[in-house]
């Protein structure tokens, strides 16, 4: 195609690229003062980093720790095994409490039914508190995925009284075992080495939730 003679004033003239802008393909230059961006006329900015979520985003989930999972089994086996003993106590109660009924009737003692009665009251106290502590156990663990600092508080609290009472009852238990004849020392190594355990237990879900501080206080989305 020809644009006829350049000095033509007449003749068709090629056309030019506005002066100032490139052209088309080229990357824009930057700024002065402005680093250039690969082409592109405004600089990117990275997402800040949080360092309590993986690969440093924002509103990445942190994943639970070792310690904190196995704080929630402890209190979730705790708390099954404690309403299966608080079920076990209100039964034997019952039986007991049916048994001695049964004798008192056939002596007609007021001494008899008064004990009775103090019995009945005493089984109830204990299955209510070991009921309790189970709903506090299993619901600490439950709650324990959301990770808020009151649930680890309670974790907390719950295995200082739970290594608090089985410690009082392995000083009992020495005592009793220094004392017992020979044919009661089976039951009483038994109730020992139980409180060896939950001591060991209670302990465990201690520093298991005292350690998991930066995963307790992440942020919630």
């Amino acid at each position: 195609m020809s644009f006829g003679e350049p000095h033509n004033p007449y003749g068709q003239q090629p056309p030019q690229a506005p002066q100032g802008q490139p052209g088309y393909g080229y990357p824009q230059q930057a700024p002065q003062g402005v680093p250039p961006q690969g082409g592109y006329a405004y600089p990117q900015q990275t997402p800040p980093a949080y360092p309590g979520g993986p690969g440093g985003y924002p509103g990445a989930q942190m994943e639970m720790p070792g310690g904190v999972k196995a704080a929630r089994v402890i209190l979730f086996i705790l708390g099954g095994l404690q309403v299966v003993g608080a079920v076990l106590v209100l039964v034997g109660g019952a039986l007991f409490a049916a048994a001695f009924s049964e004798s008192s009737d056939s002596y007609g003692s007021s001494e008899a039914d008064d004990a009775l009665a103090f019995g009945g009251v005493f089984l109830f106290v204990i299955t209510a508190v070991s009921l309790a502590f189970a709903l506090w156990a299993i619901l600490t663990g439950a709650k324990l995925g959301k990770g808020r600092g009151g649930v680890r508080a309670s974790g907390i609290v719950y295995g200082s009284l739970l290594a608090l009472f089985s410690g009082l009852g392995l000083l009992v238990n020495l005592v009793a075992l220094g004392a017992s004849s020979q044919t009661a020392v089976g039951g009483v190594f038994v109730s020992l080495l139980l409180n060896v355990v939950m001591v060991g237990l209670g302990v465990w879900i201690i520093v298991g939730l005292a350690k998991a501080g930066d995963y307790f206080r992440r942020p919630q989305y």
